[in-house]
């Protein structure tokens, strides 16, 4: 055998990369003290692809130990496209070790499962990508176009000291690039259909609801606990935020929902029409995943925090909240004036974080790739457009007029509850998905 032929492909290495990579304790907790590991983690990635002969560039997003690593493989010297990014973040949320039946940060391998905190979300990407890239360098490979393999900080905590970051002070890192896929799209759905038989849909990400973290507040008179007091600032944040956790925003239908909804209809004959009496209850009947399905069909405005006071028997001077929203896209206007109404006059209300939703069309060659390379290895497949309810790094690359997919390709079996393991305990992803989405990733790449 020739020394060549010895060469480990990337579904060879691909599951040892992602337990690897999970082995990198990249706990993200929103506070700089507290976030660890993404520094050692970037290093890491960029020696692989350094041993392969790929040239890196490690940045620091704004923050000590905020790394992020990028590498370039060249297109042909001739071509006239724009350069094609495919993106993942390092850091996860964080977990404890109490809960799981494994340890979160151990990257075990065992029943058929890559277990721990980012086996979905999103080492399993990082780890495909990371795979191919050390095997396209390996192997003199010239993609029909630019590749750009970044590697990122930060995206769990809305990516301010990652992604936006580096969009708004390194935008030379992004130069060429013209459309982007990462996370979380690509996986399957399997659906009964009419006849009896099962039909698997690729769901590719192709629109986001905004994400926006609200606080809001109410300054009142302090005063002893004991008398009477009309003016109570916990009083009026605290009906607040009931009015606002039991409201129901009204039914939207965005370009790309509609779509899916009208694809998922013909494959199982359910009634999902936009005007249909009980959409919502229909589309629970496709599993566990309607959970994230059913939040694309309206806003939504989670009230997750509470404080004020300081002592039993002490009125406070001012109380407040926060609330998780989740905004459609071309909704911004409607949703601050539903929330305004909801408030009332007696509360303030400021953005903590607020990013813009993002949604492009579901065509186009890079869309003509996507369908190929599921196709190639999934002949009886389809793949269909949806909206995520979360957000993704995609927000900012959208800013540079970036076209972002979520495109990280794995053929689910189709009793596993995929949405529970987003940030959940026990989260862990099939070796055998990891495997086929390793060989659509590398179908599409070759031919994007």
């Amino acid at each position: 055998m020739t020394e060549e032929s010895n060469t480990p492909r990337a579904v060879d290495e691909v599951v040892d990369l992602v337990s690897t990579l999970i082995r990198f304790d990249t706990s993200n907790t929103g506070e700089l003290e507290t976030t660890r590991g993404e520094e050692e983690c970037a290093k890491w990635v960029a020696s692989m692809l350094e041993e392969v002969g790929y040239t890196t560039q490690y940045v620091e997003s704004g923050q000590p130990g905020r790394g992020n690593v990028f590498a370039r493989l060249p297109g042909p010297p001739d071509s006239d496209r724009g350069a094609l990014l495919i993106h993942g973040h390092l850091d996860v949320v964080p977990a404890e070790p109490a809960d799981w039946s494994v340890h979160p940060f151990a990257g075990t391998v065992k029943d058929g499962y890559i277990w721990g905190r980012g086996a979905v979300d999103m080492k399993d990407m990082v780890g495909m990508a990371l795979a191919l890239a050390r095997q396209f360098r390996r192997e003199g490979t010239t993609p029909p176009r630019e590749l750009v393999f970044a590697f990122l900080a930060d995206e769990e905590a809305g990516g301010t000291w990652g992604a936006h970051w580096l969009v708004e002070h390194r935008p030379d890192l992004f130069e060429g690039i013209t459309e982007a896929v990462g996370e979380v799209g690509g996986y399957s759905l399997t659906v009964d259909r009419p006849d009896g038989t099962e039909r698997r849909l690729y769901l590719v990400e192709t629109a986001e609801k905004g994400l926006a973290w609200m606080r809001l507040t109410a300054d009142a008179t302090a005063g002893h606990g004991s008398f009477l007091h009309a003016d109570n600032a916990v009083t009026e944040v605290a009906e607040a935020v009931a009015r606002i956790g039991r409201h129901t925003f009204p039914l939207v239908m965005s370009e790309s929902v509609a779509e899916f909804l009208a694809a998922v209809s013909e494959e199982t004959g359910l009634d999902l029409r936009p005007d249909a009496p009980d959409l919502e209850t229909s589309l629970f009947k496709l599993g566990s995943l309607a959970r994230i399905l059913g939040a694309t069909l309206r806003d939504t405005a989670n009230p997750t925090m509470l404080r004020a006071g300081y002592k039993a028997n002490v009125i406070p001077q001012k109380a407040e909240a926060v609330v998780d929203c989740r905004i459609l896209p071309g909704r911004q206007k409607e949703f601050e004036a539903e929330i305004d109404r909801l408030i009332g006059p007696n509360v303030t209300r400021e953005w903590i974080t607020h990013l813009d939703s993002y949604e492009t069309t579901f065509d186009g060659d890079l869309v003509d790739a996507m369908n190929a390379a599921i196709l190639a290895h999934d002949p009886g497949a389809r793949t269909v457009p949806y909206m995520m309810s979360g957000g993704t790094d995609a927000k900012a690359f959208a800013k540079l007029g970036v076209r972002c997919f979520g495109f990280a390709p794995l053929q689910l079996p189709r009793e596993l509850d995929f949405a529970a393991l987003f940030h959940g305990v026990d989260e862990r992803v099939p070796v055998d998905s990891v495997v086929f989405g390793t060989k659509v990733l590398e179908h599409f790449l070759l031919h994007s």
